[in-house]
């Protein structure tokens, strides 16, 4: 019975087990074949991938909202002019970014086994985290467009890693994808070096994951000069496509064309700061009406005698024919004033004690007596300002254009008695009406408040406008910092600015990436002893600069 039962698991193991290598045996086969094809053409997708994934980068930057909860509708820039920064959007911007650098490191390395173990990876969590946890997360798929952009995206990704692997990593690795012609197109977008962290970042990778024979500050160097090398060939290039003719002088075209747009350009990077954050309020400005007027009037320094506030149907707007006939030359216009109605009873009843009130009343047989209203004041006459400006941040405060403080009146009155107390309060009244009727119905006593609203940046603009002072000072003195190396010091770099020809210095710059690449590091070491003895020897590099006729 047992030997049969025994017999029984093995047929079964060895049925599980030939299922299992037919299953197995070809996709290891598949792999392999992928890995060690027979025939391939090698082709470089690295820059498509590349910018695929920036692209990605850039969909989570400005559109994170969409990968959070569906209530959750704010973006980035409302999140760090908060000074707190999302723990998922840390994370999914570090991932993203981590696989960029984990690219660049397989590619660098040329290894297609690394990069078909990363493509199953990225190919099984996208798919899980797409399908399954986001449309948990953000309880939406089919609305969520920014998703699916950068899902799309993510597919074109993987479309261009299949074919490359599928074709393998090229055998060399020359230089940089921009270098590879010299026209003014590629002159202007090899200026990406002028991303902050991106060069030096890009370069101590390419050091990490590249055998040579170089120390970090050696591979830095040959990067330098390979890089100034072929911004001089590039401008050599175009003196020889649009040559100019010797002892002739420059046209206005060129003058008034290249001169006159650094002028425009040194103009804005001076005053455009300045300027963007001046009109964002006055034209792309949105009207900041207040919620609440209070007005508070204290005797002396004894406990205020009238508070008063006025919200919602309180305030009252005012019409432009209105506004026009009240007031002109103002630099504000109907929309930023607000009317508010302070009812002339206070909202508190007095109460002061018997001793207080006796000095009160020997202080007011006096000719002056200090009140305060919001601020200090020294007479009981012209102490009303009827027309405030609100700012959109600081205390409010009298409009110049409109200063009149006008006479009030006070009035205590009683009622009946409760609990043997009597009850008292201050009625405060203005001596003349407003220059403005408006349609609600009038009060009196009350107090009419004239209130001049500041606009406020819109909000999609608020974060910049809230660190004026940081983005002006970044603008123009980090900008001019480099505007002025360009323009000074000029004298201290014509032994390697002004070269004719560039080409064999230009030649041993690819000779070096080409010795690294096929392992020779030995020839690597002696090359860049000769491209440093150039650059120390100015006959040498004299010498190695002239045009080949000479």
């Amino acid at each position: 019975m047992i030997v049969e039962k025994l017999r029984e698991q093995l047929y079964k193991g060895k049925a599980f087990l030939i299922k299992f290598m037919e299953i197995y045996l070809p996709m290891r086969q598949f792999f392999y074949n992928l890995i060690h094809p027979e025939y391939s053409a090698v082709t470089d997708v690295y820059v498509l991938m590349f910018l695929a994934d920036t692209v990605d980068f850039i969909i989570i930057v400005f559109g994170f909202w969409a990968f959070g909860q569906k209530n959750t509708a704010a973006d980035i820039t409302s999140s760090l002019s908060e000074d707190r920064v999302p723990g998922a959007f840390l994370v999914m911007v570090l991932i993203q970014f981590g696989t960029m650098v984990v690219d660049r490191a397989l590619y660098l390395r040329k290894s297609v086994l690394g990069k078909v173990i990363f493509q199953v990876i990225l190919v099984f969590g996208i798919h899980v985290w797409m399908f399954f946890i986001l449309p948990g997360v953000t309880e939406r798929f089919n609305k969520n467009t920014v998703a699916q952009m950068w899902y799309f995206v993510k597919c074109i990704y993987f479309g261009l890693s299949a074919y490359q692997i599928r074709c393998g990593y090229p055998t060399r690795v020359l230089g940089n994808f921009l270098t590879k012609s010299y026209n003014y197109v590629n002159l202007f977008l090899f200026q990406f070096r002028l991303v902050p962290f991106l060069t030096e970042l890009r370069a101590v990778m390419d050091w990490v994951w590249t055998d040579t024979s170089l120390s970090l500050s050696s591979w830095i160097c040959v990067e330098d000069i390979y890089a100034h090398i072929f911004i001089l060939k590039c401008w050599r290039e175009s003196e020889k496509r649009y040559p100019q003719p010797r002892g002739q002088k420059k046209k206005k075209v060129v003058k008034y064309g290249m001169g006159g747009m650094i002028v425009v350009l040194l103009i804005c990077i001076v005053w455009f700061p300045l300027l963007f954050m001046s009109l964002v309020k006055s034209v792309a400005g949105v009207v900041n009406p207040p919620l609440d007027v209070s007005f508070e009037i204290t005797l002396a320094g004894f406990q205020p005698i009238f508070t008063m506030s006025a919200q919602q149907k309180q305030l009252q707007n005012v019409s432009a024919a209105a506004f026009t006939m009240f007031v002109k030359n103002y630099k504000d216009n109907n929309e930023d004033l607000i009317i508010a109605e302070l009812k002339g009873s206070s909202n508190s009843l007095w109460t002061i004690s018997p001793p207080s009130r006796n000095t009160l009343i020997e202080m007011l047989k006096g000719e002056d007596f200090p009140i305060t209203v919001s601020w200090s004041v020294q007479t009981l006459k012209e102490i009303f300002p009827r027309y405030i400006q609100a700012p959109s941040s600081g205390d409010a405060k009298p409009v110049e254009q409109l200063h009149k403080l006008l006479d009030i009146t006070l009035a205590l009155n009683s009622a009946g008695s409760v609990s043997n107390q009597t009850q008292e309060w201050w009625i405060v009244s203005q001596t003349e009406p407003g220059p403005i009727e408006i349609k609600t119905q009038k009060c009196d006593p009350c107090l009419e408040v004239y209130v001049f609203s500041d606009k406020v940046s819109p909000p999609s603009l608020g974060f910049l406008a809230g660190y004026i002072m940081g983005l002006y000072a970044s603008v123009v003195l980090v900008i001019g910092k480099f505007v002025r190396e360009f323009f000074s010091g000029i004298s201290h770099t014509i032994m390697f600015e002004e070269l004719p020809n560039v080409d064999r210095i230009l030649k041993l710059c690819t000779d070096i990436f080409l010795v690294r690449e096929t392992g020779e590091l030995d020839l690597e070491e002696d090359m860049y002893a000769k491209l440093i003895f150039l650059y120390r020897s100015p006959e040498t590099m004299i010498k190695w600069t002239r045009e080949k006729t000479q």
